[in-house]
């Protein structure tokens, strides 16, 4: 890796009914499986706060850089999913975009233009399903 700007660092132990905690201590949480009646996070949970937080600096620095003034809020839907090829399971992620201060079409085009820019929508491009919703308000 090359031109490293930062590292974060988290550790988990016991899987999907554990603990994780970063090493700043800042994440320290209890996991559950959702399906259980036990109290903490998921990896799904998590992994839909980090991508709702990233995908909306992207919009945002976008926006920015074409003088544009908005007001955007993300919404992340991440599913664990059946995957049919091998047995096993695959989550699949809803973007749900709403920005105020632009017409329909041109929050439309920042939400294409910031899922080809943010290092979240990179990562999963080819591996994972990301379906966005945009709704200008």
């Amino acid at each position: 890796m090359s031109n490293v700007l930062f590292t974060s660092k988290a550790t988990a132990k016991g899987g999907r009914d554990g603990h994780v905690k970063s090493d700043d201590g800042l994440i320290d949480l209890n996991l559950v499986d959702p399906s259980s009646e036990g109290t903490g996070s998921n990896p799904e949970q998590l992994f839909a706060a980090g991508y709702s937080a990233c995908y909306d600096g992207a919009l945002n620095l976008l926006a920015s850089r074409q003088k544009k003034e908005i007001d955007s809020s993300i919404t992340a839907e991440v599913s664990l999913l059946k995957d049919e090829a091998d047995g096993g399971f695959k989550i699949g992620v809803v973007l749900n975009v709403e920005i105020k201060g632009v017409s329909q079409e041109e929050a439309e085009e920042l939400a294409k233009q910031a899922h080809d820019f943010c290092p979240y929508s990179k990562a999963t491009r080819g591996n994972v399903d990301v379906e966005l919703k945009v709704r200008a308000a």
